[in-house]
């Protein structure tokens, strides 16, 4: 069997690898996406340039991940592939998202996204970057004592702080759900610290006033620039990341469209 010419080459110590050696947009035989995938598991955020793919392409990749998910309250880009949706933002309009803070998306959700596959359709000249933060790297940098107060303990996640999700396109409310604040990855076996700042409101079995002072130490602690990586878009980028043990960021210092699809890769319930 001829060696795939497929390469990752890390960004960063903590996370994310720049992909080479394969084309999105053709049909991917059985052993590239398992060097895919076991790329995926290693750096948590793959990227991927000069991909000039479609809609149906871009499902079609995203789903060797898993089952796709479809929101009632997200617009699909097309009837025919209602897998994707569009991040349009034009900073003329007001701002309907929370993007811009460091966050896991969908948290609230009793099976929060495994992943998603973002891709660029529209960029500013000028800003717009993203940034990922490693969940594990996290964890790892907390002392061994608050590790040990961490595990096991268990967080309520509610969409009520985003305005884009506490009331949803099919006029229902989520209900909030409750994690585990140290997730094990069930891949790996890892663990990776799960709180966030737009959807995590409360540590349970603390007071409020113990609340008050860990959890916005843990959220703040997520974003340190030891566990980043930064990616530029360019017209054909493409980005891969795992949900389960990322946070990300993305900087709203640009002052025309952007607009990315996007897919997202159905997950299981955090343990």
């Amino acid at each position: 069997m001829p060696r795939s010419a497929l390469k990752a080459r890390p960004l960063t110590h903590a996370l994310g690898a720049e992909v080479t050696g394969v084309d999105l947009s053709r049909p991917l035989e059985p052993a590239v996406v398992k060097e895919v995938r076991d790329h995926f598991h290693e750096h948590q955020v793959l990227f991927f340039r000069d991909q000039h793919i479609d809609d149906v392409a871009q499902r079609d990749f995203a789903a060797h991940f898993g089952p796709l998910q479809r929101f009632a309250f997200l617009q699909p880009v097309s009837e025919d592939v209602p897998e994707v949706h569009a991040i349009d933002i034009d900073p003329s309009r007001p701002k309907t998202a929370n993007s811009d803070i460091w966050h896991s998306d969908a948290t609230f959700l009793h099976r929060p996204p495994l992943g998603s596959l973002l891709r660029a359709v529209i960029l500013p000249d000028i800003g717009g970057d993203t940034l990922w933060a490693s969940m594990y790297a996290a964890y790892d940098a907390l002392s061994s004592r608050m590790q040990r107060l961490l595990d096991g303990m268990t967080a309520v996640h509610d969409s009520s702080n985003s305005a884009s999700h506490a009331r949803n396109a099919a006029n229902t409310e989520f209900e909030p759900s409750v994690h585990p604040v140290v997730r094990t990855h069930p891949v790996t076996g890892r663990k990776a610290l799960f709180v966030n700042k737009i959807f995590t409101t409360r540590l349970e079995g603390l007071t409020e006033r113990e609340n008050s002072a860990l959890l916005p130490m843990l959220t703040e602690h997520v974003g340190s620039p030891d566990f980043q990586v930064r990616f530029r878009w360019e017209p054909g980028s493409i980005a891969l990341w795992d949900n389960r043990c990322t946070q990300h960021y993305a900087v709203a210092d640009y002052a025309q469209r952007r607009r990315m699809h996007r897919v997202v890769i159905d997950g299981d319930v955090p343990v």
